[in-house]
């Protein structure tokens, strides 16, 4: 009965690893028409098994398996029954093992998903995976632009910005940030810096992304869209100024007591005068709290991975003890 829930634990560790791994799929959308030939590319090096898997998924149906590749000698399995696995077929690439169509047709509009597993791990690791569109529409390239926007973020010492990409065909379009520094050169965004929220609507996909307010430089902000036509830039830069950290104000002055009070105001006549006034609560800011909750969380999953880890060891070291249990070897003598 012990065995059951530790390995519920197990099985919770290997999955929150394993959503901090991802295979590398660069190719967020392909456009072909009908009889195009096209192959899907994947990284592989984090595989440590030698076996690829790839998936479809149409807009309205679940995820497929259709074949697994095996990396060495690029031998393709087709097992798994899909109703287009002789459409495919596999090439090995020095960065992986692609899966590729000869002849595309309109049924073979989908997205395409590589997997693997890691040593040890008891789930697999996907890729971004790759949408395939089979039309004659041209590819065209997206039209790029960059705006501040106010929200409540301001308050905290944040900035938000508002990236806009609109009249492309595919899509589908990834956004990225980088910003420059007066007289300085352009650099990539720190991970830490601010939050970014994706979403789209009637052909149109917009990122809104909040960059903490530098206290000593000005920076300049660029948005940059990848599409499959290419990497389109902002034409405009959104400049986010420096806001110093508030200085303390200087206490008010007080006033100088009165030499002398009349009877009926007196301190000792007055006993509200004598009562010392309630403190007031200390309020704390909302993105303070915000932070404050999230370490917990981050602690709290941390102390949960560590004591399910030792669970499961120290369970495992018993199980094999006991299954081997005391020597039953002897001699007899003759």
């Amino acid at each position: 009965m012990l065995f059951l829930p530790a390995a519920a634990l197990c099985c919770l560790c290997s999955a929150l690893v394993a959503m901090a791994a991802e295979l590398i799929q660069d190719q967020l959308t392909l456009t072909r028409r009908v009889g195009q030939s096209v192959s899907f590319s994947c990284g592989t090096d984090q595989c440590d098994y030698g076996y690829v898997f790839w998936y479809q998924k149409k807009e309205t149906e679940t995820f497929r398996v259709i074949l697994y590749i095996n990396k060495k000698d690029v031998d393709v399995k087709k097992v798994f029954n899909h109703t287009q696995e002789d459409d495919f077929s596999a090439v090995n690439k020095q960065n992986g093992c692609e899966l590729q169509i000869q002849k595309v047709k309109p049924d073979h509009s989908a997205t395409y998903y590589c997997s693997c597993r890691k040593r040890g791990w008891l789930f697999f690791i996907f890729g971004s995976g790759t949408k395939l569109y089979v039309t004659d529409e041209q590819v065209v390239k997206p039209v790029v632009s960059v705006c501040p926007i106010a929200s409540r973020v301001h308050l905290e010492g944040k900035s938000s910005l508002l990236c806009l990409a609109s009249d492309m065909f595919p899509p589908l379009v990834q956004f990225s940030w980088k910003r420059q520094k007066k007289n300085g050169g352009l650099e990539e965004l720190p991970p830490a810096e601010g939050w970014q929220t994706n979403f789209k609507r009637s052909g149109r996909s917009a990122a809104i992304r909040a960059v903490d307010s530098d206290s000593l430089h000005t920076y300049k902000y660029s948005c940059y869209v990848e599409h499959e036509g290419g990497t389109v830039e902002a034409q405009t830069q959104q400049e986010v100024p420096a806001t110093p950290p508030p200085t303390a104000a200087p206490p008010p002055p007080t006033a100088a007591p009165p030499t002398h009070l009349p009877e009926e105001t007196s301190a000792a006549a007055d006993p509200a005068a004598t009562s010392v006034p309630p403190q007031q609560p200390v309020k704390l800011s909302v993105s303070f709290q915000s932070e404050c909750r999230v370490k917990l969380l981050c602690l709290l999953y941390t102390v949960l991975i560590v004591k399910s880890l030792v669970y499961c060891c120290g369970l495992s070291l018993l199980m094999i003890l006991r299954n081997k249990g005391p020597s039953t070897s002897c001699t007899h003598a003759d």
